[in-house]
């Protein structure tokens, strides 16, 4: 037998056995209790508008003060102009006039899709950021200088310890009023 022959007989032999062999069971999948946050009854179009319009400016440059997708955002401007644009709603400026502002008070256990929420992200129990919340425990939001809007989870210990409370703006008659 000549030495091609022999070794493509090895390789044919090597890719039998190969083929053959069991692959291994997989690990068992970790069990862990679901966080569940918000119900599971479906939202309104404009809170489906809401999301669908946050989560495509994930992404867009971060800026102090900025509220346009051109100029970057800051957490306020991001929620004015997702709300401004999908909904037709003006809010206010500042995240401490946005949770000030007349609208209903959601328990975290029942955030439903384009609720505002709120954090205290310098300690103590003054606002001084907000997302929007677009379900499944998730939000949207623009952080930090040279940072980009984001969807973060609500799990993370961090926002969890920040965490203040939270707006419905998204109402049947879709007003949100100022104070």
């Amino acid at each position: 037998m000549t030495m091609s022959a022999r070794l493509a007989l090895m390789f044919f032999a090597a890719l039998l056995s190969a083929c053959a062999s069991r692959t291994p069971p997989p690990p068992a999948p970790v069990v862990r209790a679901p966080i569940v946050f918000g119900s599971s009854q479906p939202f309104s179009p404009e809170a489906e508008d809401v999301l669908f319009r946050a989560l495509g400016l994930v992404g867009t440059p971060y800026r102090w003060g900025g509220n346009t997708p051109d100029s970057g955002f800051d957490c306020s401007g991001l929620i004015g102009y997702v709300y401004r644009d999908v909904a037709g709603i003006s809010l206010p400026r500042t995240t401490r006039e946005m949770i000030s502002m007349q609208a209903a008070n959601v328990g975290k256990e029942g955030l439903q899709t384009g609720d505002l929420i709120f954090f205290a992200t310098n300690g103590g129990s003054q606002v001084s950021h907000a997302g929007i919340y677009v379900g499944e425990g998730r939000f949207v939001h623009a952080p930090a200088t040279g940072g980009t809007v984001k969807l973060d989870s609500l799990s993370k210990a961090y926002w969890q310890k920040a965490y203040l409370s939270a707006k419905r703006v998204l109402q049947p008659e879709h007003l949100a009023r100022n104070p």
